[in-house]
């Protein structure tokens, strides 16, 4: 920091007020690099192509040079004496080219985290700087020392046969979470261990109470540092976990906590700027490379590097470079403005003429308008939170890559509907739930390019990525064209731990036992999956966000998960509904039709269950009255109203007092307020002051089932 601030001063420029926008621009520059990396043919590399890798490596290292972030500009000037010599054709591109510069973006993403605040500590590059440099001058670079790929799974199987060695040693982990605004949000973690076999013990070392919203406990366990940090990351953030050793024992992977210490550790008195690399200790401990990472998807690969408490608390209120900005076109801004301005003129109007007495029709006219324009104005500002699929769906060619080089196998991955939108809270919460859905698609789906060729199949996987929205939702697909489920497979699995499973199972049912805790198909436990520890959590994590998960598949030809999401968690169109003296409300996107009832359309069945018919069709009929047990004092007075609505692809008829009309609804979190209530999804305050319960139709309809 001292650095930076003498230069600043001596300009008499305080640059740190720039610095969170260099941050953004860099995260940018290097995340289109990547994807340019990516989808560059070494065979026919286009000049444009090779010159915007160039234009982004260049504006990474001239903002690093500008703030004297000299470890980030010696690595980009690295990077460009290559990249200059490939577009000006001095030399022919490679994949092992294409493998450095990305491995370069990874280590960058590395140090601007450092410098950013959200990591602790830098990965080395000396080694890297010297393969690019090696490559530069056009000659061949040493291999680098961690580059021996994975065995294929068959081989794996059979080395691990013959080994009675486990995989990975027991080993102790302190697990540091926080800070907390809730601190027994940290309570999750241990039923994650209750809940998952295998997985090891878990205890708390603060004895349940938090101190400055930070909780601490020991893990026992088996697991990998990366495995155990995607399982928790579906509970707590990503950057309040912290995992560092309690003992000497440590595991097969050298990154896993409790791990030897280099023998001379870096001195960790730097401050907020690293040095010049020529004067970095050469015996710096190396941090992981994030190719090495089984999480491709984590922001940076030092993410989980154990901090200092005092670090810990001055970073606890860095914002993650992904979530510190929500970034905006002009035109929605501009719209946004517009829309504020015309509400204000109407409520000017609304004033001068209540204060002149003219309070009927102009009064009218401007409540209507205020009307008109809160409606625009609301929709214009939720417009604002919704981003498009792609933000999501960009991050996984990476990870594929990486994964099936890992694997042994060929993958391409296909994405349609990036444009579609999703509100920003739900897009974050979603990313994890579908980044373990696609490594389940490359490593159970797909199979090694030799057997797919004996099945008659392109030696290359297919995996595609769909969104699309249907009513109120979006529907995100994860397919692929691997082996599929075997139904006998997993109901043998499902009886061998004791799971009842009968062979009069719906297909259906049966694809759902993936979602129990543990449960796994993989014959061999890897370091990419087999534990059975993920599945589960991403059906659990999905409902929380009021969504399903639906699952189809065909043996020997792939398989298909979709995943049904609300398309905001904040606003929703409803229609009310009167029972009684009580209002609910309706997802407006689950009603179908409503009509009245005449004598006779309600017919009974089994002694207590009634079904109406409605254009040959017969449906079920659940009413309010009884489900709510609302109180009625005219006690004559009969339903004669029928709401029909449609979820999890059935439709059940309800039976009501009467329709109050539609209108967009603030969803309330009822759980969080008060506790979960059955048959209910939230509340909403409505304009008289009452609140009103938002009926979930999808557990109206399992009610029916059963």
């Amino acid at each position: 920091m001292g650095e930076i601030s003498n230069n600043s001063s001596s300009a008499g420029i305080d640059l740190s007020q720039f610095y969170q926008v260099f941050f953004e621009e860099a995260g940018e520059n290097l995340e289109l690099m990547e994807q340019k990396l990516l989808e560059l043919n070494v065979d026919a590399a286009d000049d444009e192509e090779m010159n915007a890798i160039f234009r982004c490596a260049h504006s990474v290292k001239g903002g690093a040079a500008t703030f004297g972030f000299s470890d980030v500009a010696a690595l980009t000037h690295q990077m460009e004496t290559l990249l200059d010599k490939l577009r000006r054709h001095e030399l022919t591109p490679t994949s092992a080219m294409v493998d450095v510069l990305l491995a370069a973006g990874d280590a960058l993403k590395a140090q601007l985290a450092v410098h950013q605040g959200s990591a602790s500590s830098a990965p080395d590059t000396s080694e890297l700087l010297g393969r690019i440099r090696a490559m530069a001058e056009g000659q061949v670079p040493p291999a680098p020392a961690k580059a021996a790929a994975p065995a294929p799974a068959a081989v794996v199987s059979s080395t691990l046969k013959s080994m009675p060695v486990p995989k990975a040693q027991t080993r102790a982990i302190e697990l540091v979470v926080g800070p907390l605004e809730k601190p027994e949000t940290a309570d999750a973690l241990s039923e994650l261990f209750k809940e998952i076999e295998d997985l090891g013990t878990i205890e708390p070392l603060d004895g349940g109470r938090a101190a400055d919203g930070m909780r601490r406990f020991r893990v026992v366990t088996t697991t990998s540092d990366s495995e155990l940090l995607d399982l928790f990351t579906f509970h707590v953030a990503r950057e309040l976990i912290q995992m560092r050793p309690t003992d000497p024992g440590f595991g097969f992977f050298p990154e896993n906590a409790g791990a030897p210490p280099e023998e001379n550790p870096v001195d960790p008195g730097y401050g907020f700027f690293d040095p010049l690399p020529d004067a970095t200790p050469a015996d710096a401990a190396p941090a992981p490379a994030a190719a090495e990472s089984n999480d491709a998807a984590a922001p940076a690969p030092v993410a989980v590097a154990a901090a200092p408490k005092a670090a810990a608390k001055a970073d606890a209120k860095v914002a993650s470079p992904d979530q510190a900005t929500l970034r905006v076109s002009i035109e929605k801004v501009d719209q946004l403005i517009n829309l504020v301005g015309e509400l204000v003129i109407t409520q000017a109007m609304l004033a001068q003429n209540s204060r002149e007495g003219q309070l009927n029709q102009q009064l009218l006219a401007g409540l209507t308008d205020l009307e008109r324009n809160t409606r625009d104005l609301q929709e214009a500002v939720m417009s604002i939170r919704m981003i498009p699929m792609s933000m999501v769906f960009n991050r996984f060619p990476r990870m594929l890559r990486d994964l099936a080089a890992k694997l042994d196998k060929k993958v391409e991955l296909v994405t349609q509907g990036e444009a579609t939108e999703l509100d920003k809270s739900l897009v974050e919460k979603i990313t994890d739930p579908l980044t373990h859905l696609v490594r389940n698609s490359c490593d159970h789906g797909i199979e090694l390019p030799a057997e797919r060729l004996a099945k008659g199949k392109p030696e290359h996987g297919t995996i595609t990525l769909v969104a699309s929205h249907q009513g109120g939702s979006i529907v995100i697909e994860v397919r692929d064209d691997g082996k599929g489920l075997s139904r006998q497979k997993l109901i043998s699995k499902a009886r061998e731990r004791g799971i009842d499973a009968p062979d009069s199972m719906t297909d259906q049912e049966v694809y759902a036992l993936i979602f129990a805790p543990g449960f796994s198909t993989a014959d061999v436990v890897t370091d990419v999956s087999g534990r059975g520890v993920g599945m589960d959590v991403v059906k659990k994590n999905i409902a929380s966000l009021g969504g399903t998960v639906e699952i189809d598949s065909a043996e020997g030809y792939g398989m298909s998960v979709k995943v049904r999401l609300p398309l905001t968690l904040a606003i929703m169109d409803g229609m009310s509904i009167g029972v009684g003296d009580e209002c609910y409300i309706l997802p407006l996107a689950s009603v179908v039709e409503s009509f009245q009832v005449a004598p006779g359309m309600i017919k009974t069945i089994g002694g207590s269950g009634r079904v109406v018919e409605v254009r040959d069709e017969f449906m079920p009929v659940i009413d309010l009255e009884r489900v709510f047990e609302v109180p009625r004092f005219d006690f004559e007075h009969v339903s004669n109203i029928m709401v029909v609505v449609e979820a999890e692809g059935a439709r059940v008829a309800l039976l009501v007092d009467e329709l109050l009309g539609q209108q967009q609804v603030v969803v309330k979190n009822l759980e969080a307020n008060y506790r979960k209530v059955q048959d209910v999804s939230g509340a909403t305050i409505m304009g008289d002051g009452r609140v009103a319960l938002i009926l979930d139709t999808g557990s109206l309809v399992r009610r029916t089932r059963h």
